[in-house]
């Protein structure tokens, strides 16, 4: 067992942790969604980590509003007639298992050979409501990346591609490279994203969340995000900021109560401008290839 300094051995243990989130929300009276298959997922390994990582009311917020947006988006996909879609870094993922989707519907979940592996063996009695494929692969590899990528657009008619937690742990460069090899399939439609704003990567970088995910740092950091994807051929088709979700759904950020007044007597010395900008902090973004 790994030290306390380093419970988060690699980006695939983040994986973990976000399965205990999801099993979090799912044991709420007023779960937003039920994934039933998180607990055994993410095990006792992802409550130590979650445990150890600093403001955990935050990320339950998070993953709660990302999942949603995201289970909205996919759905928005299908029924406009996507019949594949491409889940790249999956993780511990269960929609396969949890959504309301087509037995005809082809799922592909992309991963490390170790993390499909254990989801494997975890859910080997498990039947999930579509047509379900793994892959084993290291999607840094270029050239294993985009002979994947290639034989899954001739399979498909309308692919819709996710990246749910992923981007923050690419490079510029890499992201670039992802963007470049997916805006060349000719049977893509959407592809699922995570935007953050400067200031949540400037806050990031001050807080203890740093230290404790020194094995998985966050790099990708470019200085316009949008200019970013549109030079690589992306433009956004819709954009849902956590803050307008959790509006929509009754869930506001569940400050403890100091931090509370705090925000409460923040808001009193900061323009309309500067408030407007934090509650536009992170979001999930639909985009589509450009011509």
């Amino acid at each position: 067992m790994p030290d306390q300094e380093t419970l988060v051995e690699n980006v695939s243990d983040t994986a973990f942790w976000v399965a205990h989130y999801r099993a979090v929300e799912s044991a709420r009276p007023d779960a937003l969604f039920h994934d039933p298959l998180a607990a055994r997922l993410s095990g006792e390994r992802g409550k130590k980590i979650a445990e150890d990582l600093p403001m955990p009311f935050m990320t339950a917020w998070i993953l709660a509003m990302r999942t949603t947006i995201i289970d909205e988006f996919i759905e928005r996909a299908v029924s406009e007639g996507v019949d594949t879609v491409l889940n790249l870094g999956a993780g511990l993922d269960a929609r396969p298992y949890r959504m309301d989707l087509s037995p005809q519907l082809q799922w592909i979940e992309a991963d490390y050979p170790a993390m499909i592996e254990f989801k494997q063996e975890r859910l080997v009695n498990e039947k999930p409501r579509c047509n379900l494929e793994r892959i084993k692969i290291d999607l840094g590899a270029d050239a294993d990346r985009r002979q994947m990528l290639g034989r899954i657009n001739a399979g498909s008619r309308k692919l819709l591609v996710l990246t749910e937690g992923v981007l923050p742990y690419l490079s510029n460069e890499q992201v670039g490279g992802l963007a470049d090899d997916l805006h060349g399939l000719d049977h893509i439609v959407y592809w699922i994203a995570e935007y953050q704003s400067p200031d949540v990567i400037k806050f990031r970088d001050r807080g203890g969340m740093r230290e404790k995910l020194k094995n998985a740092p966050f790099k990708f950091r470019p200085s316009d995000w949008f200019g970013f994807f549109a030079e690589h051929g992306w433009r956004q088709k819709e954009t849902r900021y956590l803050s307008e979700q959790a509006d929509r759904l009754g869930r506001p950020i569940p400050f403890p109560p100091l931090a509370k007044v705090f925000m409460a007597v923040r808001a009193l010395f900061v323009s309309k401008k500067t408030r407007e900008r934090f509650r536009r902090f992170t979001a999930y973004v639909l985009l589509e290839p450009t011509a």
